[in-house]
């Protein structure tokens, strides 16, 4: 507990001496202090009034080279040295800072850290997203195009900088420790994925987001077959493997050309797709709830069409009968314009549920 204190402490020890703005703001209250420091020190060892200890302090940091007030002992010279030397460190410390934020553009890199920091801070049912890698990447396009709130966990800080260019939120830091995880709101967060480069962080990532929140939806990328059933008894609801999705998929382009271009076609990575699939768990209260396939009508009012129902015991029907009658704690699992697909979801999702269909 105590190591992962000081790891914290450390990072933001990091993060304010690379940051100018952070450090002109800790130079400014450096000088202020020795302001103060010496003053009071010139009274008690040179027995000086209030003003004249503050104007022998402020020359002496400043180097203006104005004489002394009285000549000083012996103590008050060494004194003096030690003064002037952390003053004129200090002042070319607090001057870099000021530079660096005059003449360069960390300001602003500083300031959306900032407001990054606070738009952290106050997300509520959000996503994590651990890891920035090329499958971290792609699920954070998916998120932005479905206008979902999110945050990026990465330990590589040579990424911020990107990161901040795209507005992206996102927190430097390994997610396998639990500071980290609370920075990034686990305990409000709706979902996890845990996409790291190694199974073992995956896990430990897991082990340590499942304990913290017990209620969180939890995704984790598997590279090896061994360690799927670890990560489902370490607590990930659903674990994806790239290479076996990736294998079958090959297969089934050498098998089935047309099949893998069809569904090439509905799980385009492009942000210009004119085609999703998209899902809605129906409620008790929901205008769907009670209702057959066919009198809900979605593909005349919204443009959707439904491909399957997941029941709440986890089975799914494929292509149900238009007479089946859609009862609460059923997931509808529909295709259509991914505009058509989000309305759909967002509608479904809302208190009062989506218009009632015509009867």
């Amino acid at each position: 507990m105590m190591g992962n204190v000081l790891q914290k402490l450390s990072r933001r020890i990091r993060s304010m001496l690379t940051d100018p703005v952070r450090g002109l703001e800790l130079s400014l209250l450096m000088l202020a202090v020795l302001v103060a420091g010496g003053t009071l020190a010139y009274i008690i060892l040179e027995d000086m009034t209030p003003v004249d200890a503050l104007y022998m302090t402020i020359i002496t940091i400043t180097t203006v080279g104005f004489g002394e007030v009285k000549p000083l002992s012996a103590t008050g010279r060494i004194f003096t040295s030690v003064l002037i030397l952390m003053g004129v460190a200090t002042a070319t410390s607090a001057i870099s800072n000021a530079a660096s934020i005059v003449l360069g553009q960390r300001l602003w890199l500083s300031i959306r850290e900032r407001r990054m920091e606070d738009y952290i801070t106050h997300l509520e049912k959000h996503y994590i997203i651990c890891g920035f890698g090329r499958m971290g990447q792609q699920i954070v396009r998916d998120l932005q195009n479905r206008k979902q709130s999110f945050v990026v966990v990465e330990i590589d800080e040579e990424l911020s900088e990107d990161m901040l260019e795209d507005n992206i939120p996102h927190i430097i830091g390994d997610g396998t420790q639990d500071e980290v995880l609370y920075e990034a709101g686990i305990e409000r967060a709706a979902g996890l994925v845990a996409a790291l480069n190694s199974d073992a962080d995956n896990v430990l990532t897991v082990l340590s987001a499942r304990e913290i929140n017990p209620k969180l939806f939890i995704v984790a990328r598997a590279a090896e077959p061994t360690t799927e059933n670890k990560l489902r008894r370490a607590g990930a609801n659903r674990v994806v493997s790239p290479y076996l999705i990736g294998g079958h998929r090959m297969a089934v382009a050498l098998l089935r050309p047309a099949v893998h271009d069809f569904m090439n076609y509905i799980f385009s990575v492009g942000d210009e797709t004119d085609l999703d699939i998209g899902q809605a768990t129906i409620e008790a209260d929901s205008p769907l709830a009670g209702r057959a396939i066919a009198q809900s009508d979605l593909r005349r009012l919204r443009n959707v069409n439904i491909l399957a129902i997941q029941r709440p015991n986890g089975e799914i029907v494929i292509n149900p009968n238009t007479q089946h009658v859609i009862q609460p704690g059923e997931t509808l699992i529909f295709i259509g314009p991914p505009q058509a697909i989000y309305r759909v979801e967002e509608e479904l999702d809302a208190p009062d549920g989506p218009p009632p269909p015509e009867e």
